[in-house]
C-alpha cells in the first residue's frame, strides 16, 4: 500500500481485472469451474490475471468432456449419461420459446428442442413421424379418397416433460391456440382450409376440409405445426397468451426440456477477446421422453448474441462451442483463416431461403389519424411508379452482392426457389445501369441543380433502407448504396437489431411488419416443400396493419386481384402440373411487378464441431429437429 510509486504504473491493470473478477463472480456463481474451463483457450495473455482471480474461486474441477458413447439413461433419472454438455451459439439471441407466438428463426431453434410436430419433412421431402404413429396414406385410410379429411393416429407412449400425458386433445387445443383472434398466431391464416376438427378418441383426430387440400401434410407438421399442451396453455388461450410463463419455460414432449428460469438474459459470454451481453437456456434430458436411453447429452447450452464472427471463431479456433448459427453472413476470406485449426467443419443446407428487399407500397412518412404508417391509405410517393421499382430491380448488382455471402450464397431473380420443379425459367432484371437511368428519366426524376441526386417538382430523389445487423446484409447495404447513388437516388441506411426487426412488430416500430422504411432487405423462407402457405403471403388479405396488429405476412403492401384468384385456384387443385404452373406464374408476377427484388439464394451454413455426430439437416423444419440423434464423437 506504501509502495506507491514503485507500482504506479501496474496497480490500474490489477484494480481494473479484480473488478472484472468480482462481476463475472456476480454472474458466474453457480458455474465458475465449468465457466473457467470453457474459455481457458480463448484467453490471450493479457486475461491471464483473471483466470488466476476466477481459478483461485472453484470449489470444483472443470467438467471433463468425454467422447466416449453414453450408458443408458434411466427414466428415473437416477443414472447419468456419459454424455457432456452440447454448446449452441446463435448471434441472433432468442426471445420466446413459443414458435406460435414467433416466426422468427432465433426462437423456432431452441424451441424445436423440445416441441414436437405431429410429422416433419426431411431434407428429400419425405414425412417423418414425431408425435404420429403413422404417416396418413390412402392404403392405411388416413387420407380420405376424395381428399376432403386426413386422420391422424398418434402416439400412445408419450408425456409432456411434466409427466402429463400427451393426447389428440392436445392437437385439438393447439388448433383452437392458433385460430384464436386474441390470441393473434402468426399461423392463423393456416387453417383457414379447415371445415372443423374431430377428437375420435385419446389418440386419433380427423382433420376436415372446406375443399380438397393438395395441402393436407402441411397442417400439424414442422416447426409451424408443433403441439401445445392443453393443460399449461389454456388459461392462456386469449389476449393474454404472451403472458403464459411457458412463453420462457416451455413444457413440451421433445428429448430435452428447459431447466428454470428458462432464458436467462443479459448474461456475459467471453468469446475470444470480446466480452460480449447475451442470453442462456440451459436443457437437460427430459425424463418422460419415450427414447430418453438414447439421448447423449445430459447438458444443452443454447446461447444467444454476440457477433457471426466470434461465434464462428469459438467453433473453429478456440474449440470452446460445438455449433454456431450465423456462419452464413461471414466471407469465404474469413471462414478460410479461421478453418486453418481444422477444429471445425461446415454444414450447407440449401433450401428455400432467399435474401430479398422488400419494396413498400404504402407511405412509410405519412401517418394515419391513430398513428399509422406505411398505411394501405397512403401509396408511396415513390413507388406507385412502375418504372422506379424497374429502375432499382435495374440497378441490383447481384454478383457484387453475392459475394458477401461466401459459401452460402448463389446469386437468384426468383422469390420461390425450393423445390426446384417451382423455380421460374423467367429472368426480368438483368443489372443496366443505363436502363435504370433512362426509367428514372421517363418518370420524370432529372438531376436539374447537377448536385448527383435526382429531384422533380422540387423533392430530392431519396430512400431510406433499412436492413438487420449482420456482416452480408451491411457489404449488400453499401453496393445497393453506391448503384444507386451513381444514377441519382440518394440512399439513407438503417441498421436494426434483428431481437427488433424480427421480434413482435407490437412494441416495435422497427419490426420488419410494420415497415417504417422505403426499401427493407431480409431473409425469407418456406417451412414447407410445398409452397402454398409461402405463396399465400402475398394475398392482399395478408397485409399488416394496426387494425390486424400487424399480422400477415405481405410486408411490401401489394394487392393484386390475379394473385389472389391464382391462390385460390392452388388450394383445390389435384393436378401437380397444373399446380406448379400456377406457382410459377405467381412467383413471375411478384418479381415483374418489383414487389420485392430477390438478391441471394442464401443456404444456411453452420459450423460444427469436428467432435460432433448425428446431424441431419433439413431445409424444411428447424436445425435441431433431430437433436436427439446428435452425440460426440472422438476426433
Amino acid at each position: 500500500m506504501n509502495n506507491e510509486s514503485g507500482k504506479k504504473s501496474a496497480k490500474p491493470y490489477i484494480l481494473a481485472f479484480v473488478l472484472w473478477g468480482i462481476f463475472f463472480l456476480m454472474i458466474y456463481e453457480d458455474q465458475i469451474p465449468e465457466f473457467a474451463a470453457r474459455v481457458m483457450n480463448s484467453f490471450h495473455a493479457s486475461y491471464s490475471a483473471l483466470i488466476r482471480f476466477i481459478q483461485t474461486t472453484q470449489t470444483e474441477p472443470p467438467q471433463k468432456i468425454e467422447t466416449t458413447l453414453p450408458l443408458a439413461l434411466a427414466p428415473d433419472m437416477n443414472a447419468q449419461t456419459v454424455g457432456d454438455t452440447l454448446r449452441i451459439i446463435n448471434p441472433e439471441a432468442p426471445t420466446l420459446l413459443n414458435p406460435h407466438l414467433s416466426s422468427s428463426l432465433q426462437d423456432w431453434e431452441p424451441s424445436r428442442i423440445t416441441y414436437e410436430p405431429l410429422a416433419s419433412f426431411d431434407k428429400n421431402g419425405n414425412l417423418i413421424p414425431f408425435l404420429a404413429a403413422e404417416i396418413p396414406t390412402l392404403e392405411n385410410g388416413g387420407l380420405a379418397a376424395d381428399g376432403k379429411s386426413v386422420t391422424w393416429k398418434l402416439k400412445q407412449d408419450v408425456k409432456w416433460s411434466d409427466g402429463t400425458p400427451f393426447t389428440a386433445e392436445d392437437v385439438f387445443f393447439t388448433y383452437q391456440f392458433d385460430i384464436n383472434p386474441e390470441v393473434n398466431t402468426p399461423y392463423a391464416e393456416n387453417y383457414e382450409v379447415v371445415d372443423s376438427l374431430e377428437v375420435l378418441d385419446s389418440y386419433t383426430i380427423k382433420i376436415n376440409f372446406k375443399n380438397v387440400n393438395p395441402a393436407w401434410a402441411t397442417l400439424f407438421v414442422g416447426i409451424e405445426g408443433t403441439i401445445l399442451p392443453r393443460h399449461i396453455f389454456e388459461p392462456y388461450n386469449g389476449s393474454n397468451a404472451h403472458e403464459a410463463p411457458a412463453n420462457t419455460l416451455p413444457v413440451g414432449t421433445g428429448p430435452y426440456r428447459a431447466v428454470p428460469p428458462g432464458i436467462k438474459t443479459q448474461e456475459v459470454l467471453l468469446l475470444g477477446t470480446q466480452l460480449l451481453e447475451t442470453n442462456k437456456i440451459v436443457f437437460e434430458p427430459n425424463p418422460y421422453f419415450r427414447e430418453l436411453e438414447t439421448l447423449y447429452f445430459s447438458r444443452i447450452e443454447f446461447r444467444g448474441g454476440g457477433t457471426s464472427e466470434e461465434a464462428a471463431r469459438s467453433v473453429f479456433q478456440e474449440g470452446a462451442v460445438d455449433y454456431a448459427f450465423g456462419v452464413e453472413t461471414l466471407s469465404n476470406e474469413v471462414l478460410e483463416e479461421m478453418m486453418q485449426g481444422e477444429q471445425g467443419r461446415l454444414i450447407i443446407n440449401w433450401g428455400s431461403g432467399c435474401e430479398r428487399i422488400a419494396m413498400n407500397r404504402t407511405d412509410p412518412n405519412r401517418a394515419t389519424e391513430d398513428g399509422e404508417r406505411s398505411s394501405v391509405n397512403f401509396p408511396h410517393p415513390l413507388f406507385s411508379d412502375k418504372r422506379i421499382r424497374q429502375a432499382i430491380a435495374y440497378a441490383i448488382n447481384r454478383d457484387a452482392i453475392v459475394q458477401a455471402f461466401g459459401p452460402a450464397g448463389r446469386p437468384t431473380s426468383n422469390n420461390l426457389i425450393a423445390p426446384p420443379q417451382y423455380n421460374s425459367p423467367n429472368v426480368f432484371y438483368t443489372f443496366n445501369l443505363t436502363k435504370a437511368a433512362e426509367l428514372l428519366d421517363e418518370a420524370g426524376w432529372i438531376d436539374t441543380d447537377h448536385d448527383g441526386i435526382r429531384e422533380k417538382d422540387g423533392v430530392k430523389m431519396k430512400v431510406v433502407y433499412q436492413t438487420y445487423v449482420g456482416e452480408a446484409a451491411q457489404q449488400t447495404q453499401r453496393i445497393v448504396k453506391d448503384t444507386l447513388e451513381s444514377i441519382g437516388i440518394e440512399v439513407e441506411l438503417k441498421i436494426v437489431d434483428s431481437s427488433i426487426m424480427f421480434g413482435s412488430p407490437l412494441e416495435n416500430p422497427d419490426n420488419v411488419r410494420r415497415f417504417n422504411a422505403d426499401m427493407q432487405e431480409f431473409f425469407r423462407m418456406s417451412s414447407s416443400p410445398d409452397p402454398g402457405s409461402y405463396m399465400k403471403g402475398w394475398t392482399c388479405s395478408q397485409i399488416p396493419q394496426k387494425v390486424n396488429n400487424w399480422t400477415g405476412a405481405n410486408y411490401e403492401r401489394w394487392c393484386n386481384q390475379e394473385y389472389d384468384d391464382l391462390y385460390q385456384q392452388t388450394t383445390v387443385e389435384v393436378d401437380p402440373k397444373r399446380r406448379q404452373q400456377m406457382f410459377i406464374r405467381m412467383n413471375d408476377l411478384l418479381i415483374e411487378d418489383v414487389v420485392m427484388i430477390p438478391l441471394v439464394d442464401w443456404a444456411d451454413v453452420r459450423g460444427i464441431s469436428q467432435t460432433v455426430a448425428g446431424i441431419d439437416l433439413t431445409p424444411w423444419d428447424a436445425n435441431t429437429w433431430n437433436i436427439k440423434n446428435w452425440k460426440r464423437i472422438a476426433r
